[in-house]
């Protein structure tokens, strides 16, 4: 029995919330490839789309190089025109951002060479890209999650360098409301070190699922462990253990959307592709599945039009964003999706 029937037969078995849902495109980025791991927010009401990874020249199976950008791309309403709004620190991708107060909050990620630790903050301002150093992580970190539960950022998991054959299990938060922001550490997320996972909140509480362990195989390298289970942190009760995902996902467009009913996690790698010839993979999963706090279950919601993995996911004008992204191993796109839940009574 393959893997994509066994998924198939746990997505069928899924209860399903009556959704209507829409999805529309909206104008591509301004980057023939699209880019994978971008940073990307909301500022004065413009969205902010910034680094990010690709193969330009050739694709990796025909020994492409990866290339990280630095650029940062703004539109300042769905219908309108994307513009070049200047650049990064340096080429950079694969870190965690959201938005906070008018800025977008960057915070780690990676380049060709080395991970890192800082944080900073873009605002789009009167035309103008204003970026602004905020205290670096105590350590540097990549392929990270994180959300903004209140004020307050949480970045869980990740890798601290490139050559990493484990991964982390620590939680850093930082409260950006306060005059003097600085990183503490809070207690350990249960279960298995991760990269990759999905990150979401509600309220003050923050939310963890999936994500990919690294377990070293015969011949002495490490591969990827998928990984379904999930948890909620919360200030005074710690972690909690929430019902496991119905199957492992990773890399799904994160922070997860969310409201006050629950999150949703946005297709994601579910594994069931490993080992599959790049050229001969069919795209990672489409399905989008709802925790519901009511019933703390998860549930069927629908599907997503196009696949994305390993890309923000970002609130604006009412509509959830996923700019660019994977859409398959060694395949990006530049198109710019939305997603706008409409439940019915």
């Amino acid at each position: 029995m393959n893997g994509r029937y066994v998924l198939m037969m746990l997505i069928l078995s899924l209860p399903t919330i009556a959704m209507a849902d829409e999805w529309q495109t909206l104008p591509a980025i301004p980057n023939r490839e699209g880019v994978a791991g971008p940073f990307a927010g909301v500022s004065h009401g413009a969205l902010l789309v910034a680094g990010g990874a690709n193969f330009p020249d050739k694709k990796p199976w025909d020994g492409g190089e990866k290339v990280w950008h630095e650029e940062v791309f703004v539109i300042d309403r769905p219908d309108g025109r994307w513009q070049v709004a200047g650049k990064l620190p340096r080429r950079l991708g694969y870190g965690v951002s959201v938005s906070h107060r008018e800025s977008v909050i960057c915070v780690g990620g990676s380049d060709a060479k080395r991970h890192y630790a800082e944080a900073f903050r873009l605002e789009w301002k009167d035309g103008q890209l204003q970026t602004s150093a905020l205290p670096s992580l105590p350590q540097p970190i990549a392929n990270a999650c994180g959300a903004l539960a209140g004020d307050k950022l949480y970045i869980a998991g990740g890798q601290t360098s490139p050559e990493a054959e484990t991964t982390l299990k620590t939680v850093w938060r930082i409260d950006l409301a306060v005059a003097k922001p600085r990183w503490e550490e809070v207690a350990d997320f249960p279960g298995s070190g991760r990269m990759l996972a999905v990150a979401a909140s509600i309220g003050n509480d923050f939310y963890l699922a999936g994500g990919a362990d690294l377990v070293m195989r015969q011949g002495g390298k490490p591969s990827r462990h998928y990984l379904a289970d999930a948890y909620r942190f919360h200030d005074e009760q710690g972690w909690q253990r929430l019902a496991d995902l119905p199957y492992p996902i990773v890399a799904a467009p994160s922070p997860a959307p969310a409201d006050a009913k629950g999150f949703a996690i946005l297709g994601g790698d579910d594994g069931s592709q490993v080992g599959r010839d790049p050229q001969r993979h069919v795209g990672f999963n489409r399905q989008v599945l709802r925790f519901d706090l009511d019933t703390q279950r998860w549930q069927r919601g629908g599907e997503m039009p196009a696949a994305r993995v390993t890309v923000p996911c970002v609130l604006w004008d009412g509509r959830w964003v996923i700019p660019s992204g994977e859409a398959r191993p060694g395949i990006r796109s530049a198109e710019v999706w939305s997603w706008t839940p409409r439940h019915k009574d």
